[in-house]
């Protein structure tokens, strides 16, 4: 039956509304898809609203179109689901009129929003006296309680909800699928990280539960979490089957579940969907500032093995995952999110001896910029960027960058760069460990995390508290020997030192702060001559610091100014170089590098 001609000119007033939304105004796709059932449906002609039909008629497929074998009409139905539902949460929940598409089919619902109205019952008789005193009291202690209802709301709104997303667990019979699931759960992470409300638990912490048996509490005990999200994923060929669920950490109470049997392509709706899930059980409100993809399964399912590999195998799989994420651009230029992973991945390798450093800039310039191109909310882009010009001494540029990508996405790897190549290097220690104690906060079982604090305190020359957190970085790291022994060289205990950087040498550089105990202990032979067995100008430095060789030491920090700024910079605020503080010639040394008095 035909719709009425009020109820018609209500729902296209209400169509263009939804279509001049930024959510639809920049994805001409799913307009023309709401468009076309929309205007199908006002016009009686529900049974046209066939697969068949829409992949023709809206998505430009062939007229032989099979849906058997190309699923992309029930794909773009899932993202317009999940895009209807996010202006509804947005800019559209005052709208007199609602639009849905309900799961299972194509022919759209339109109903109209009822406010709700608060009303009152008049009662015709004068009450009593003892009841008039009674029904005061009861209002006043209603007006107490809703006072303090919006003051705990207001407070409520201020504090981000602590959410921690546990690993999902590869339940398919392929144990090759682990990097699916692991690149998933890192992307999941990423597309909540963006939700306003939320203070999501980075994904190093996250992979410390990867394989061992989940207990919700204690994972959020260890997470500082209120909340987790676990779930498995199946994947079978081009079929999947994801299932989570949310639980309040209190009490195990599960608040949400969703169970997916899609297909690959459906990937993407189904991450928009888990998060529409987690928002809206949470009362929160997506905003505008989330990510929306779109490439094949093939170049996505290549994106998420390179993902993976950093959190399978470390800092190597850094370096290892270039050439799939090169891989992944190839198949579709239009990715933003492998320009921006490829971005980081040079970042890191021009900071390794092994690379190019020069080459390594170029490479990140040039795959960041194409990334924010693509995508201007891509805060791994902007924070690439940010390390370019600190290593550049564009420190007015880099910071502009790097409080872009806070904004974006304030994840601790970025707080981590924000301290080592900014603000430590610009003298700014305070701010420095401040981006450590929040980067601490957010991924608190990371090692990496707490070894980087660790080091900014002890710039700080705040040495009790830098012990706390060496006490907290894995046995196995190589940093743990020289994070103890410096703080024992910050305390004066200096044989100590000796005996702990004796036995717990630093493979990479292991006479450096060694020779600098030695020469503090008066060991002048044996500081010399670890000094003249090495051509590393750090090493000499420190030595010749700990042997109150002031001439020396800055001598070998000159030397050290082809390193560039960011990594003379930092070095010169460790307490190892006390020695040379307030030197009119360090001030030579930084101009000379392009650092600012």
């Amino acid at each position: 039956m035909q719709t009425a001609g009020s109820d018609v000119e209500a729902a296209r007033r209400q169509l263009q509304r939804v279509l001049a939304s930024p959510g639809f105004s920049r994805n001409q796709r799913l307009s023309r898809f709401l468009s076309f059932v929309i205007e199908q449906h006002l016009a009686g002609r529900d049974e046209e609203l066939k697969e068949s039909v829409i992949a023709v008629e809206v998505l430009g497929r062939s007229p032989d179109h099979n849906p058997k074998h190309d699923s992309i009409v029930r794909t773009e139905a899932a993202r317009l689901r999940a895009r209807l539902s996010e202006y509804y949460l947005g800019e559209g929940n005052h709208d007199p009129l609602m639009i849905e598409l309900p799961k299972g089919g194509y022919v759209p619902v339109l109903r109209p929003v009822v406010p709700t109205l608060h009303t009152g019952t008049p009662n015709p008789e004068p009450p009593k006296k003892p009841r008039l005193r009674w029904g005061w009291l009861a209002a006043l202690a209603c007006l107490v309680a809703g006072v303090a209802a919006a003051g705990w709301w207001r407070f409520h709104q201020n504090a981000p909800i602590p959410i921690g997303v546990l690993p999902l667990h590869n339940v398919s019979p392929d144990p090759a699928n682990d990097y699916f699931a692991d690149g998933l759960t890192g992307e999941i992470i990423h597309s909540l990280s963006i939700i306003e409300g939320l203070a999501v638990r980075s994904q190093t912490s996250s992979f410390a539960f990867k394989g061992k048996p989940q207990n919700v509490r204690e994972a959020g005990k260890q997470l500082g979490a209120d909340y987790i999200l676990e779930g498995t994923v199946l994947r079978a060929g081009q079929q999947l089957r994801i299932t989570t669920q949310l639980v309040r950490v209190r009490d195990d109470f599960p608040m949400w579940s969703g169970r997916y049997d899609r297909e690959l392509a459906d990937v993407f709706a189904i991450q928009d969907e888990i998060s529409l899930g987690i928002v809206n059980s949470l009362r929160l409100k997506l905003g505008r500032g989330r990510r929306r993809y779109e490439t094949s399964p093939e170049a996505y399912d290549l994106y998420l093995r390179a993902s993976a590999l950093e959190l399978q195998e470390g800092i190597v799989g850094i370096s290892k995952s270039v050439v799939p994420f090169e891989q992944v651009i190839t198949k579709d230029p239009s990715f933003a999110p492998a320009y921006a992973r490829l971005a980081w991945a040079h970042a890191w390798q021009s900071g390794r001896p092994m690379f190019d450093a020069a080459e390594e800039m170029t490479k990140m310039r040039l795959a960041a910029e194409k990334a924010i191109q693509l995508d201007p909310l891509s805060a791994e882009a902007y924070a690439a960027l940010g390390i370019l010009h600190a290593r550049q001494g564009q420190w007015k540029q880099s910071e502009e960058n790097f409080r872009r990508a806070l904004e974006l996405e304030p994840n601790p790897l970025t707080r981590q760069h924000v301290a080592m190549y900014l603000l430590l290097p610009l003298g700014r220690v305070d701010e420095a460990v401040q981006q450590g104690r929040l980067a601490e906060k957010s991924d608190p079982l990371a090692s990496y995390v707490h070894a980087f604090t660790a080091y900014l305190l002890i710039a700080a020359h705040r040495f009790d508290e830098a012990s706390l957190h060496c006490a907290k970085i894995a046995p196995d790291e190589k940093v743990l020997g020289q994070c103890a022994g410096r703080i024992m060289l910050g305390h004066g205990r200096v044989q100590e030192a000796i005996l702990f950087f004796t036995t717990h040498p630093d493979p990479a550089d292991p006479g450096a702060f060694l020779g600098h105990a030695l020469g503090r202990a008066g060991r002048r032979d044996e500081a010399e001559k670890l000094a003249a067995r090495t051509t590393n100008m750090w090493t000499q430095a420190l030595i010749f610091a700990g042997l109150g060789d002031k001439e020396r030491t800055l001598e070998a920090l000159d030397r050290m100014t082809v390193l560039g700024p960011v990594r003379l910079g930092r070095d010169l605020y460790y307490p190892e170089l006390d020695l040379i503080r307030g030197d009119r010639r360090v001030k030579a040394i930084r101009q000379k590098v392009g650092l600012p008095e």
